[in-house]
């Protein structure tokens, strides 16, 4: 009688695991699907519109991450000082390359 409700309840289990995971499988479908249709209504409307179709993206600051992950450093500190240095560097020209020489197999 033991063997037989532990064999039970270890197969309600796994079905119920089963029914959950096609459930959230089955959701995902549906979120993606529904991004797919709004994606192309807005193409179909941008076509007739006239206008371009524009990707959705956004944008990301990078420097506004550093300066939220290292700007916090305090006032008396070697890191606050060195980031109000500017250094001024020369820019040379390096599309003139004379020192290459043709290697043939």
């Amino acid at each position: 009688m033991n063997n037989f409700l532990g064999q039970l309840s270890s197969l309600v289990l796994r079905l119920g695991l089963l029914l959950a995971a096609l459930i959230f499988l089955a959701s995902l479908l549906f979120a993606a699907g529904l991004v797919l249709v709004l994606w192309l209504l807005r193409a179909l409307w941008a076509k007739l519109t006239g206008k371009p179709v524009q990707p959705w993206t956004f944008k990301m600051h990078r420097s506004g991450l550093w300066q939220k992950a290292y700007g916090s450093a305090a006032p008396g500190s070697n890191r606050s000082k060195a980031s109000m240095d500017v250094i001024d560097a020369e820019v040379t020209d390096v599309t003139d390359v004379t020192d290459v020489r043709e290697k043939r197999p």
